[in-house]
């Protein structure tokens, strides 16, 4: 639904960051148990001849969640779930307004109003969509968390407290009003007008640390993407307080790997060992950048990626014993007719967020805040107007063949790695596109709805392959065909002659829908 919202976008002669806004929009509406207008957003966006932009729609922690404020309630650690997770902005509807704001400059567009864009996901909000699998599992699953926080019952559960089933009709009237305010006076609104005041006079009731003041405050941030030089393109990813760092290193130290013919087991091999060199240092490093001490750019030189490449054994695997980051959210890609490409992220962290649905706006807020720490010493020591660390990191390549690429997934710690593993199979392996996306993949480290740390392989693999990884040390897991914990990936490529190929992962409820 989201894809053919913003197929339709461009039918109508629309740029891909409006497309990608109306897409933006229903998946909100359709997909809740992975995003929602409460949570955050990551954008890429480039035009032909110009510099990739990105726009980072992350909300900080609010001016009352301190520290102390946890600790004077007698907690050790920020609550997973309900008003007191919902400590930070959510940013993705300022995202939104600012990528439109980039669209319209320079000659790049701004055909269509916002009411239009808005319409379709305002239409599902109000005369419903039907559940799908993969919600209907999450929410079973996680009921037991989820069943008593406040609007949560009242919206994704029926009349007796139990998950509504796959296929049965999810009806959200009050954010359908919230998406047709919005639509009518303006995406502001949501900071600075009606909806901003009914979204903090809830929080406050429910005893959020959210206050109106701190969504007045709040404007997300046009800033220059991280980019590296790999094999025969330049690669585009977010900077902190994202792990679009780690997404790079993985691919820049990787390329430096001198791996002898040793098949599959080679390639798979040293792409996770340049995962662990990558996660050591996005674990160490990455926070909000006024936090860090170091310019992450520095990693991205060749004299850092060569010495991390020497480092590693091809023989045998490092010790691997950190735990991962978890993190559920939706990747979406939207490509025109004039070359505007968008790679897009939006995320509410956990399944459901922090689980809280607004009354009066039915706005399902985010968790994001709770990657903060209540320990000062912590990297991600809660502090307030901090912007939390996020998985989320949108992709994008431009070959020097003339061929533009936008690609990403869902997943956490998957991220990265399934990243890498797409990018190395369409560049380097010469793998149509939507193969590269549906071949086996692998995960180190958790990923969303897992725990363990170990190296995860599709069982569509070889038993011979998860042998060799064995012997050379690492701890192997076989999992499903095509398990969705390897994340849900696509991506779109747009070549010289005008010719769009795009991709959507057999492992989620995504699709590609072109005009």
């Amino acid at each position: 639904m989201a894809a053919e919202a913003g197929r339709d976008v461009l039918r109508e002669n629309g740029t891909a960051t409006e497309a990608m806004v109306a897409a933006a929009a229903v998946i909100a509406v359709v997909y809740p148990h992975m995003n929602a207008i409460g949570g955050d957003g990551f954008w890429l966006i480039s035009r032909p001849g110009e510099a990739p932009i990105g726009v980072d729609a992350c909300g900080p922690a609010a001016r009352l969640a301190t520290r102390d404020y946890y600790g004077e309630r007698g907690l050790a650690a920020i609550p997973t779930r309900g008003p007191q997770a919902a400590l930070t902005v959510p940013g993705t509807v300022g995202g939104w307004q600012t990528a439109l704001s980039h669209a319209t400059s320079g000659g790049g567009g701004g055909r269509l109003p916002l009411s239009r864009l808005l319409e379709p996901a305002a239409a599902l909000a109000r005369d419903g969509v039907p559940i799908t699998a993969g919600q209907a599992l999450v929410t079973q699953e996680k009921l037991n968390e989820l069943h008593d926080l406040s609007g949560f019952a009242e919206t994704f559960l029926d009349a007796y407290g139990r998950p509504l089933e796959c296929g049965a009709r999810l009806r959200q009237p009050a954010l359908a009003d919230t998406l047709e305010q919005l639509s009518r006076v303006g995406l502001d609104d949501f900071y600075r007008g009606d909806v901003a005041r009914s979204i903090a006079a809830d929080l406050d009731a429910l005893g959020s640390p959210l206050r109106l003041d701190d969504l007045l405050e709040y404007r997300p941030l046009t800033v220059e993407p991280l980019s590296l030089r790999v094999g025969k393109a330049r690669l585009y990813n977010m900077p902190p307080p994202t792990q679009g760092l780690a997404s790079l290193l993985i691919l820049g130290i990787h390329q430096r790997v001198p791996v002898p013919n040793m098949g599959p087991f080679g390639h798979i091999h040293a792409l996770v060992e340049s995962t662990k060199k990558a996660f050591r240092v996005r674990d160490r490093h990455v926070a909000d950048p006024r936090w860090m001490t170091v310019n992450p750019r520095d990693f991205l030189c060749d004299e850092w990626l060569e010495t991390a490449a020497s480092e590693i054994d091809m023989t045998r695997a490092a010790p691997w014993p950190y735990p991962g980051a978890a993190g559920d959210t939706v990747w979406m890609g939207a490509v025109d007719s004039q070359g505007q490409a968008v790679s897009f992220i939006q995320s509410i962290y956990w399944e459901y967020g922090a689980g809280v649905v607004l009354p009066a706006t039915g706005v399902l807020m985010q968790n994001r805040g709770i990657s903060f720490g209540l320990d000062a010493r912590n990297l991600q020591a809660l502090e307030p107007g901090r912007r939390p660390f996020h998985t989320l990191n949108p992709a994008m390549a431009r070959f020097d063949d003339g061929r533009d690429m936008v690609y990403g997934t869902m997943g956490g710690e998957g991220q990265p790695q399934t990243q890498a593993a797409i990018f190395t199979r369409y560049a380097n392996d010469m793998m149509p596109l939507q193969k590269a996306i549906s071949a086996p993949r692998w995960l180190l480290g958790r990923t969303w709805g897992d725990s363990s740390t170990n190296l995860k392989l599709e069982s569509r693999f070889p038993s011979s392959l998860s042998e060799q990884l064995h012997e050379a040390g690492h701890a192997v897991e076989m999992v499903g065909d095509f398990d969705s914990m390897m994340g849900h990936a696509g991506a779109i490529v747009r070549h010289p002659d005008g010719l769009l190929e795009g991709a959507s992962d057999p492992r989620s409820d995504g699709a590609v829908a072109a005009s």
